[in-house]
């Protein structure tokens, strides 16, 4: 059988990013923070001179399977330790407005009451005008609140109100036209 071809890729260690391996957990500690993730008993992960590799442990469907998530997911840690991830919403309405405190959402969505949405722990909130930037160090907890941001108000698709991505294309229909 062949090798997983993201699993076999190997992790160069960026300088000033230290990575521990211990008793089926791996801990990624870099300059913007720590992260660790919990390694599945049917890959062995090994550090060697400033890279990490991934191995299955046997040839088992399992293993195989695991081989390349595992490899990403600690891909992604080194990524967010060193660089961070980020996404962009854009927020588009008359009347809407976007303003941030405190790492806390404060928004007019057209609704009758105001929409507050308060970021988890880890993940930052900030907004220029009216985008709204989710950044922290875990990129599934920065898609995680994009996606509960969105949810708020999805984009419509007639006049494209709403919280969209901003490479997020919103595929738009003719109105109704009245004789």
């Amino acid at each position: 059988m062949s090798l997983s071809r993201i699993g076999k890729l190997p992790i160069m260690v960026p300088s000033g990013v230290t990575i521990t391996v211990d008793s089926g957990d791996v801990t990624v500690v870099g300059p913007k923070g720590t992260l660790t993730q919990f390694i599945t008993p049917a890959v062995d992960v090994k550090v060697e001179d400033g890279t990490l590799t991934v191995h299955p442990k046997d040839e088992s469907k399992e293993a195989r399977s695991q081989h390349g998530l595992m490899r990403a997911l600690i891909n992604n840690m080194v990524t967010g330790v060193t660089k961070g991830f980020e996404k962009k919403l854009e927020v588009n309405g008359v009347g809407f407005r976007v303003a941030v405190s405190n790492n806390e959402l404060d928004m007019a969505l057209g609704f009758s009451h105001p929409v507050k949405y308060k970021a988890p722990e880890g993940v930052m909130i900030t907004n220029d005008k009216m985008v709204i930037t989710v950044s922290g160090i875990n990129k599934q907890q920065v898609g995680q609140v994009a996606a509960e941001i969105r949810a708020l108000k999805k984009p419509e698709p007639y006049k494209g109100k709403g919280i969209k991505y901003v490479d997020e294309v919103i595929l738009r229909k003719a109105g109704k036209t009245g004789k």
